[in-house]
């Protein structure tokens, strides 16, 4: 069990669960009656959004040539990180759902932090533990600036903010949370 502490405090895993929850908190708490009703996404996606960011700060190591040249397996080791992050991220939304009137389902929750954190999982094996925030952000920037989702490519553009039942959305996050995973599972986060 001492090395699973070790792990959590090498990976920031405290401080990350720490803000992602003071962030829930405080956007549920601020906003109030602010929201367009409880289908509006914004605010559910913005706590996922904010808690994949933080979760992503832990996706590399303090010394990347240690976490290389060490003798255990880490493709599991990672994969599960990843996994066991966007399960904490949902579950941050879902408990911060009990301050305040915006609900989104539990699909939605879990269809979205999943992507997310699969997104950031390729972030970081694309650019590094330091820049894995990077990529989910972006996306987000442009769902958010993106016209109403009419076809198949602007629901994939815009997967987090559409409905649960949208199948363009769930395979969209499938994909981002089966990608991400492997790419940062087999080659870890780039240097």
């Amino acid at each position: 069990m001492r090395w699973l502490m070790l792990y959590a405090r090498s990976r920031q895993v405290p401080a990350s669960l720490a803000t992602a929850v003071i962030t829930a908190m405080t956007v549920v708490a601020l906003a109030g009656d602010e929201g367009e009703g409880p289908g509006d996404p914004r605010l559910p996606v913005l706590i996922l959004i904010t808690g994949a960011m933080a979760a992503s700060v832990g996706l590399s190591g303090q010394d990347l040539a240690l976490d290389r040249t060490a003798a255990i397996r880490w493709a599991p080791r990672r994969a599960a990180h990843v996994l066991l992050a966007g399960a904490a991220v949902g579950a941050v939304l879902l408990t911060a759902q009990t301050m305040g009137e915006h609900t989104a389902a539990a699909l939605f929750v879990v269809r979205d932090s999943a992507g997310l954190m699969g997104l950031a999982a390729l972030g970081a094996a694309l650019a590094g533990g330091r820049y894995a925030w990077t990529l989910p952000f972006a996306w987000l920037s442009a769902a958010f600036l993106a016209p109403s989702a009419t076809g198949t490519p602007m629901q994939v553009a815009t997967w987090m903010l559409l409905p649960p039942g949208t199948a363009a959305s769930t395979w969209t996050a499938l994909l981002l949370t089966f990608a991400g995973t492997a790419a940062y599972a087999f080659a870890g986060p780039r240097r």
